[in-house]
């Protein structure tokens, strides 16, 4: 059996700025993408605070989460 590595969390926005938090962080999964190790990158909005987003990562292991981190256009 193959084990993952996951990661979900929000992050809140400045009062107002929700959209561009989403924004930068829908950036950031573009840079990710094709990160070895990377199976997803997903971005979302909070339906009921405007300035709450969340972000949900798998990755094959913690390792590889952590080498996206070092790469230069991260």
């Amino acid at each position: 059996m193959m084990s993952y590595y996951g990661l979900h969390g929000s992050l809140r926005a400045i009062k107002g700025k929700g959209n561009e938090l989403a924004d930068i962080l829908l950036e950031a999964s573009k840079l990710v993408a094709d990160a070895p190790g990377c199976q997803l990158y997903v971005v979302s909005r909070d339906p009921d605070d405007d300035d709450l987003v969340w972000v949900t990562e798998i990755w094959n292991s913690e390792a590889d989460h952590g080498n996206s981190l070092k790469l230069e256009s991260v």
